[in-house]
């Protein structure tokens, strides 16, 4: 018999009410909804709604159901549709009328929203540690390779000479806001539904502060309707979680890359790595390719939940059990990337020789040959002509920059003296770079002294 099935005058079809039912997926809110329940017992009883007998049955009935849960010793009656409705249930058949009494003042519409956020707030924590622990590991692994010299690219094309140490400062900046983003949606989970009822309130006289002091609430939804039938901090995680998984991706992206043999800038730990059931020689960067490949999972996860609440009218629609299957997999999916991905990071070896001899090939250090000429008095625009023509002469040469004498280039411009060689090096192309955020020795130590602070 269901708790709502007093207006009907027969059962729900079988299949219908399996297909309609949410408890195989929202079981995973018990803590929350016992929580939640406790708050709410506790608040009648201080206004007088409920006797202090019946919240104090009812708080022990169901801290009992919590540790039954928990040990794995319950088992939901068949046809039970939520994870609400189940817990309920249980407590009514283990203290009687007390139990029947807990719903009051209260809608499951109000009992969700707060369910999930509670979920929400706690799972957003949970991921911003995760995200502080690869931040950190980030750092460290960027401190020890302030002077390891790599390729800068751009449009996958050697562009500058880089230190490793700073390539990975990029990726630490951009965990930083998804740190951030996570901090700024948690503050909007944390208002209180509950109290709020079905859509418009209720006409008991409850004190809703208390509750949100008892749930650790910092505010209260301050609109019945909106509380219940909004889940845009719910939207919010999952579109965090978007951009994060974003993030890993392109990060993921470039050590496939980099474990290559045309780079071999890293190579991943076996405990990180997979081989081939037919090629004995492969080393596979799998969980990269995995982590590369979930993001699509969570884009999904994103777009599923937009497209759910896109056309939905004021108030609660039963559409809205489809906001869990996305939520629950988009945190699942982040958290579980981000801890392989910090320990794949943590235990990869680095190639430093490939890194160094790569930073000498691709006319790096072209700009700062221009630039050379500059500081000789030559206008830019007339130094990056000169300096292209000598480019495309050593392309014809099969020789590098560094390689023509002095006298060959001065048949491109008589300024040119000695002291351009040890311009030019590699090591010298980087440390010039000395403006606030560049790569050069001395900024990219700031950088790291103000991530440690």
């Amino acid at each position: 018999m269901k708790l709502w099935n007093g207006r009907f005058d027969k059962e729900i079809s079988g299949f219908a009410d399996e297909w309609a039912a949410s408890l195989s997926f929202d079981h995973v809110l018990y803590r929350e909804d016992i929580h939640g329940s406790i708050a709410h017992s506790k608040m009648l009883a201080k206004q007088g709604i409920l006797t202090e007998s019946d919240a104090q049955q009812i708080e022990s009935g169901l801290l009992e159901i919590l540790t039954e849960i928990e040990a794995g010793k319950v088992v939901f009656p068949e046809g039970t549709e939520d994870i609400h409705m189940g817990v309920e249930a249980l407590l009514t058949e283990k203290i009687g009328e007390a139990g029947k009494r807990l719903h009051t003042a209260r809608s499951r519409n109000d009992q969700v929203a707060t369910d999930i956020r509670l979920f929400v707030k706690e799972e957003t924590l949970r991921t911003i540690e995760l995200l502080k622990l690869l931040r950190d590991t980030l750092l460290a692994l960027a401190e020890s390779h302030v002077l390891t010299i790599m390729p800068g690219y751009t449009h996958l094309q050697h562009a500058q000479p880089v230190s490793f140490g700073f390539h990975l400062m990029a990726y630490y900046q951009m965990f930083g806001r998804d740190t951030e983003r996570f901090w700024s949606s948690y503050s909007r989970a944390d208002s209180l539904p509950l109290g709020s009822g079905a859509l418009a309130g209720t006409s008991y006289d409850t004190d809703r502060a208390y509750v949100a002091d008892e749930l650790e609430f910092t505010a209260l939804c301050a609109n019945a309707m909106d509380a219940v039938s909004d889940r845009d901090f719910l939207i919010e995680y999952i579109s965090n979680a978007s951009i994060a998984m974003m993030h890993l991706s392109r990060f993921c992206e470039e050590l496939i890359l980099w474990s290559s043999s045309e780079f071999s800038f890293v190579e991943m730990d076996d405990a990180y790595s997979t081989g081939s059931s037919i090629m004995p020689q492969k080393k596979n960067p799998d969980m990269a390719e995995l982590i590369r490949g979930k993001t699509g999972r969570v884009y999904g996860d994103l777009m599923a939940i937009l497209t759910v609440m896109k056309g939905l009218p004021l108030a609660y629609n039963k559409d809205m059990q489809e906001d869990k299957m996305p939520l629950f997999d988009a945190i699942e999916t982040l958290k579980s990337s981000l801890i392989v991905f910090t320990e794949m990071i943590a235990t990869m070896s680095v190639n430093t020789d490939s890194m160094a001899d790569a930073a000498k090939q691709g006319f790096m250090n072209a700009t700062d040959a221009a630039d050379y000429l500059v500081r000789k008095g030559v206008p830019f625009r007339s130094s990056h002509e000169i300096i292209g023509k000598i480019v495309r002469a050593c392309i014809e040469k099969n020789c590098a920059i560094e390689d023509l004498t002095l006298e060959e280039l001065h048949t491109f411009s008589e300024k040119f003296e000695m002291d351009l060689f040890d311009f030019i090096t590699p090591e010298a192309c980087m440390n010039a770079k000395i403006s606030e955020g560049g790569t050069s020795e001395h900024r990219l130590r700031e950088q790291i002294a103000r991530a440690k602070k």
